[in-house]
């Protein structure tokens, strides 16, 4: 996993009742604690500041690095979520990607099937 950064923007994947914020919002770093802990702000659409967060790592991905002005890749951002998941559930993970691909492969043969008919 890719060390989050100042001004880098992140992506809850919990839920902040007290905050009012829900787990897919998009905030800011804007201190570093420790190598696990990280301020995190949060704006309203017209940029005023709705919540100040203290948070570690494992409970937000980083979606834009802001030293490179780049969008993180969707492969990244569910390494990192994947990454700090118990074993048991990373395998549950795998299974539905498993799951999933089937069901694609299957849908092609099918599309595949009709067209040689």
């Amino acid at each position: 996993m890719t060390k989050p950064e100042l001004f880098d923007v992140v992506e809850l994947l919990i839920n902040l009742p007290d905050h009012n914020l829900q787990a897919g919002a998009q905030g800011a770093i804007v201190e570093e604690y420790s190598a696990q802990n990280y301020e995190l702000e949060f704006t309203n659409t017209t940029g005023e500041t709705i919540a100040l967060v203290s948070l570690p790592v494992q409970q937000f991905v980083v979606v834009w690095r802001a030293a490179s002005k780049t969008w993180v890749p969707l492969i990244e951002k569910l390494e990192a979520l994947v990454e700090v998941l118990p074993e048991e559930m990373r395998l549950e993970v795998f299974d539905f990607a498993r799951f999933v691909y089937s069901r694609r492969i299957q849908s092609s043969l099918g599309q595949a099937n009709e067209m040689l008919s």
